[in-house]
């Protein structure tokens, strides 16, 4: 039954539209007799609903630890300039950038406990997410979060090639815990996380990334950047 249970995940609220329009579509086709074009509505149905999937995360409980905000491949670790929009200054730190495929789970988690300080959007172009201009060229919505510790940390939506809608519920002086959902993008995009300068990630380069699980660097550590290889 929990093998089961586990397939059949909670559906997010913004998907039911999306789900419905499909349905009614695959269901027209059927009663216009169009077999192969129902076929396809279908498994589209089907995939939208996948899409839109919410699952439960268990969240590691200690203090210090940012979690992966998004589910994903973990495309990009290193050095970067913190977005501008969020007047962060210009000190290099440490970027940990999350690719989500169309089939990635797509709502996204807050990674560390803290308050919301600052949001900023900035409309921009749909280049492919995986490309490293995406940060600065395409349409995202950053976020800063300050720890009770003070520490920040900046995370960023980012739009992509087939993402044409960046949602976020996030509300500025808003306390939240670390895992908490906070947005939505609609299809297929990236996250970056931007650390505190000083520290360092535990996550590499073409690892996976489960939002809401995978720690991604702990603020209280001083380990060097995780290396990793595939094998």
């Amino acid at each position: 039954m929990d093998s089961i249970l586990s397939v059949f995940v909670p559906i997010h609220r913004e998907g039911y539209k999306y789900i419905g329009v499909f349905l009614v579509a695959t269901i027209l086709l059927f009663l216009m007799d169009l077999t192969f074009l129902t076929s396809i509505g279908f498994i589209l149905t089907l995939w939208c609903a996948y899409f839109f999937r919410d699952p439960d995360r268990v969240t590691p409980d200690r203090e210090g630890l940012v979690i992966s905000p998004a589910d994903g491949l973990i495309q990009s670790v290193g050095p970067a300039v913190p977005p501008a929009e969020l007047d962060m200054g210009t000190e290099m730190c440490t970027r940990v950038s999350i690719f989500m495929n169309v089939f990635d789970v797509h709502v996204n988690r807050i990674p560390v406990d803290g308050t919301i300080v600052r949001q900023a959007y900035t409309s921009g172009k749909y280049l492919n997410a995986s490309l490293e201009k995406a940060s600065e060229d395409n349409e995202r919505h950053a976020l800063l979060i300050k720890t009770n510790t003070g520490k920040e940390v900046a995370f960023v939506q980012i739009a992509g090639l087939v993402a044409r809608r960046i949602l976020c519920w996030a509300e500025d002086g808003q306390e939240y815990k670390a895992g908490e959902r906070f947005g939505l993008i609609r299809f297929g995009s990236r996250v970056d996380v931007y650390l505190p300068v000083g520290t360092n990630s535990q996550v590499c380069t073409g690892q996976r990334a489960i939002a809401g699980e995978t720690v991604i660097a702990n603020l209280k550590s001083r380990e060097k950047d995780r290396q990793g290889e595939i094998r």
